[in-house]
C-alpha cells in the first residue's frame, strides 16, 4: 500500500489502445489477480509492483474468457449493482448467457438509486435522468409472426427499462414451435412493472404460469386482451384479478378454457372496470356475464357479448343492472328469445345507453324492438344487421318510442321495405340514415303527401340495395330537403330521373356525394349536381359511372370551387378531361384517382404536373394507355404526391 500512496509515476492519459495487440492477452492479465498486485488508476497506464513474464505457450493453454470463469451467483451481484437500463442494454448484448442472467432480476432488485445516491459525484446527469424516468411507461412494442419469440421480448425487456419504461405490449400470431412461451412473459413481468396494456393473439403456448408471471410484477396493469390463448384458464384471469386492480378494460375472444369462474372474480376484485368485450367462449355463461354488472360498484360503460351460451337471464341483468352502461353490442346469442331483448328493454335500467349493435339474434322482434326503444331514452346510434324478424310495424313503433335517436343503420333487414323507411323518417328526428343489403325494399311509388318531412336528416347511405331505385329516392328527396352527405354506391338501377329531383331539393347544399356504381348515370346528373352544388361540394366519387365523360370534368373545374377529392375511376374521361381540370382558376384538388380510365395518356403528363401543386395523392393505375416513364417523371416531379400506378 505504501508504494501505491507514494506512487510518482507517469499519469499522462494513453490514448494508443490496449497495451496488448492481443485482446485475449489482455484478459488474462487481468485474470491474474490472485499472484500480482495491479494498479489501476481510471483511464490511465497501469502498473504492476513486481515484474512477470509470459510464454506464448502459457497464453494459449486456457482458451475461456475470464469474464465467464465468475459463477452465476457473483455475476447477479454486479449486474444488481449497474447504474441504469443504458448499461444493463450494452451488457444485454455481450452474450445469451448475459441476457437470461439480466432478465432473471427483478426491477425491484436493482440497487441503481443507492448507487446513484452515493455516487452523486461521479455519475453523470444522463444517468440520473434515465434512473428517474425508467418506471413511466412511456413505451410500445409490437411483435408479429416469426419475430415474436422469448428472446426477442427478454431485449424488450432490459432494452425498454432506460428509455421510459415499456407501457403497451402486443404479441400477435407467435409461432408454437419457437415463439412465445410463458419464459418470455415472465421475463416481461420480471423488467417491465410498468407495464398498463397487454395484447395476447393467437399466441398458443403461453398459459396460466405466464399471465400469473405479469399479475404478480405488473400491479399498473389497465388494459388485458386475450384472443386466441388457449393454454390460458380461469386461474390465470384469477390472478390478474386478485393482483390487478387498476384494470379498466378485459377483452376475450375464443379462449376455450377461461368460464364463469374467471369472470366472477374479474367482476369481484375489479370495482375500476369499465369495459369488457367476450366473444366465442363456450365456457362463458350467465353467471359469467351477469357477476360483471350485478355488482353495486360497477361502472362498465363498454360491454360486447358475441357468440355466447347466454340465455335470457344474461339480458335481463344487463337491463336491470346496467345503469353505467352507454355502448351496447351483442351478436350471435342464439339462446336469448324474444323475451329477453324484451325484459332488457321493459327494466328500465338502461337509461344512460347511447349506442346500441345487435347482430344475428333471433330475439330480436317487432315487439322486442318497440320495448328496447322505450326503456332507452337516451338511445341515439342503433344499428340492426341480419335481424329477420323485424318488419316495418316494429322499426316504425321503434322510432316512434325512441325519441332521441338520431343515427339509424340497417343492413340485411329483409323484412324491412320502403314504406318501413318512410315511416321512420316521418316519425323521428334522425340526422344519419344508413341501408346495406336490405333486399325486402322495393320500388314503388307511395303518396308522398301522407308523410310529414324530415328536416333534421343530413346524410343518406344506401349501398347495395337493388330494390331502392327511382321511385324510392324521388320519395326520400321530397321527405328530406336538408341533406348533406349522399351515398348511393352500388345502386345501379337508379337514373338521371331519380336523382334530380333529390339534387333540386336538397336546400342545404351538397358536401359528400359517393355515387360509385351507378352505371346509368350520365353527364346531364352530373352537370345539375355541379351547377346546384358546386359552391358547397367537398368530396366527388364517380367510380365505376361508365357514362360520364369529360363534359363532367368540365362542369366540375367551372363550378366547383371547394372540391378536394375526385374519383372518376373506370369512367369514358380522356386527356381533355384532365386538361379542364389542370386549366380550372379556383380547384384545388387534394386526391384524383383515374384509375382504369383508358382515356388518359402519356398527353395528360403536362395536366398532371400542373394538377400536382396541389395533390398529395393521384391514382394511375391500371391506365394502360400511360408508360412507365411517363410516372417515373411524374414521381420525380411531384415528390410530395403519393402516386399509385
Amino acid at each position: 500500500m505504501p508504494a501505491l500512496v507514494n506512487y510518482g509515476g507517469d499519469d499522462d492519459f494513453y490514448s494508443g489502445g490496449s497495451f496488448y495487440t492481443n485482446s485475449t492477452d489482455l484478459g488474462r492479465l487481468c485474470s491474474i489477480s490472485s499472484q500480482v498486485d495491479v494498479y489501476c488508476p481510471p483511464r490511465k497506464r497501469a502498473r504492476t509492483s513486481v515484474p512477470f513474464l509470459f510464454g506464448e505457450t502459457d497464453f494459449e493453454q486456457n482458451k475461456q474468457p475470464s469474464i465467464d470463469v465468475l459463477p452465476d451467483e457473483c455475476m447477479f451481484e454486479i449486474f444488481k449493482r449497474l447504474p441504469g437500463g443504458r448499461e444493463r442494454s450494452s451488457c444485454a448484448c455481450v452474450s445469451k448467457h448475459w441476457l437470461m442472467l439480466l432478465i432473471s432480476i427483478r426491477k425491484g432488485e436493482y440497487e441503481s438509486s443507492k448507487v446513484v445516491k452515493e455516487n452523486a459525484d461521479s455519475v453523470s446527469d444522463d444517468t440520473e435522468m434515465i434512473s428517474s424516468d425508467e418506471d413511466d411507461g412511456y413505451l410500445t412494442r409490437c411483435l408479429e409472426g416469426k419475430k415474436a419469440t422469448d428472446m426477442r421480448l427478454a431485449a424488450v425487456a432490459i432494452g425498454t427499462s432506460g428509455h421510459g419504461g415499456l407501457g403497451k405490449l402486443s404479441i400477435r400470431g407467435s409461432s408454437s414451435s419457437c415463439g412465445v412461451t410463458n419464459f418470455g412473459l415472465s421475463a416481461i413481468a420480471r423488467g417491465c412493472p410498468s407495464l398498463k396494456a397487454l395484447s395476447l393473439w393467437n399466441v398458443p403456448c403461453v398459459g396460466d404460469e405466464g399471465l400469473s408471471e405479469i399479475a404478480k410484477e405488473c400491479h399498473l396493469l389497465e388494459k388485458l386482451d386475450l384472443c386466441q390463448c388457449p393454454a390460458v384458464s380461469n386461474k390465470g384471469l384469477i390472478a390478474i384479478a386478485e393482483n390487478c386492480p387498476n384494470l379498466t378494460s378485459l377483452s376475450i375472444e375464443s379462449c376455450s378454457r377461461i368460464g364463469n369462474e374467471g369472470l366472477q372474480a374479474i367482476g369481484k376484485l375489479c370495482p375500476k372496470l369499465q369495459s369488457i368485450s367476450i366473444k366465442d367462449c363456450l365456457l362463458v355463461g350467465d353467471h359469467g356475464v351477469s357477476s360483471l354488472l350485478s355488482s353495486a360498484s360497477s361502472v362498465l360503460s363498454k360491454v360486447k357479448l358475441q357468440g355466447l351460451n347466454v340465455t335470457d337471464f344474461s339480458l335481463a341483468v344487463i337491463g336491470h343492472y346496467g345503469k353505467s352502461v352507454t355502448n351496447l353490442m351483442l351478436s350471435g346469442l342464439q339462446n336469448v328469445s324474444e323475451k329477453g331483448f324484451w325484459v332488457m328493454g321493459n327494466a328500465q335500467g338502461l337509461q344512460k345507453l347511447v349506442s346500441l349493435m345487435i347482430t344475428s339474434c333471433r330475439g330480436v322482434t317487432d315487439v322486442s324492438l318497440e320495448a328496447m326503444g322505450k326503456g332507452c331514452a337516451n338511445l341515439k346510434h342503433m344499428c340492426l344487421r341480419r335481424c329477420c324478424f323485424v318488419s316495418d310495424v316494429g322499426l316504425v313503433a321503434f322510432a316512434k318510442s325512441a325519441s332521441s335517436l338520431e343515427s339509424l343503420q340497417l343492413e340485411e333487414c329483409n323484412r324491412v321495405a320502403q314504406s318501413g323507411i318512410i315511416g321512420v323518417l316521418s316519425n323521428c328526428g334522425l340526422k344519419s340514415l344508413a341501408l346495406v343489403k336490405c333486399m325486402g325494399i322495393k320500388d314503388i311509388s307511395l303518396d308522398v303527401p301522407l308523410f310529414s318531412p324530415c328536416n333534421s336528416l343530413k346524410s343518406l347511405s344506401v349501398r347495395n340495395c337493388p330494390g331502392f331505385g327511382t321511385a324510392s329516392l324521388a320519395m326520400v328527396g321530397k321527405i328530406c330537403p336538408q341533406l348533406q352527405h349522399v351515398d348511393l354506391s352500388g345502386l345501379y338501377g337508379i337514373t338521371d330521373a331519380g336523382l334530380l329531383p333529390l339534387l333540386e331539393n336538397c336546400e342545404a347544399g351538397l358536401v359528400k356525394v359517393n355515387l360509385s356504381g351507378c352505371l346509368n348515370l350520365t353527364d346531364e346528373v352530373i352537370l345539375a349536381l355541379t351547377r346546384l352544388h358546386g359552391g358547397t361540394l367537398q368530396l366527388l366519387n364517380l367510380d365505376g359511372c361508365r357514362r360520364i365523360t369529360d363534359a363532367s370534368l368540365a362542369a366540375i373545374a367551372e363550378n366547383c370551387v371547394f372540391l378536394s377529392d375526385l374519383d372518376v375511376s373506370r369512367s369514358a374521361i380522356t386527356d381533355s378531361g384532365a386538361a379542364a381540370l389542370a386549366h380550372a382558376e379556383h380547384l384545388n384538388l387534394q386526391v384524383l384517382s383515374f384509375s382504369g380510365c383508358s382515356g388518359v395518356s402519356n398527353k395528360s403528363m403536362p395536366f398532371l404536373k400542373k394538377l400536382g401543386k396541389t395533390l398529395v395523392g393521384l391514382n394511375l393505375q391500371h391506365c394502360n394507355s400511360i408508360s412507365s416513364l411517363t410516372v417515373e417523371l411524374l414521381v420525380e416531379s411531384l415528390w410530395r404526391c403519393d402516386i399509385l400506378f
